[in-house]
């Protein structure tokens, strides 16, 4: 009967452990520390595809802002006109 209650209140206690453990992903993390390889090509992945969105997003904003400055260089306004003229000539030389 002793026996019993002490496997009763060890499987409660055993499924509670792995209800936390689960909740908290820690089953899935305990698995990546343990892994290098597994944690270097996930690092490198993660790297590769922020360096690409990265790029992809400067260069969208650039030519957006370049657009932009060309659309008001057009506008004609006097000082402004020829500041973001010098702006965009830089920016179209460097090219």
């Amino acid at each position: 009967m002793f026996e019993k209650k002490k496997m009763s209140i060890l499987n409660q206690s055993v499924e509670e452990l792995t209800r936390i453990l689960q909740e908290g992903n820690l089953v899935e993390l305990s698995y990546i520390l343990g892994n290098r390889k597994e944690i270097i090509k996930r690092n490198l992945i993660a790297g590769i595809f922020r360096g690409v969105g990265i790029g992809i997003g400067v260069t969208i904003i650039t030519a957006v802002l370049v657009i932009l400055l060309q659309k008001i260089v057009t506008l004609n306004i006097p000082v402004i006109g020829e500041y973001i003229a010098d702006i965009v000539e830089i920016v179209e030389k460097s090219r």
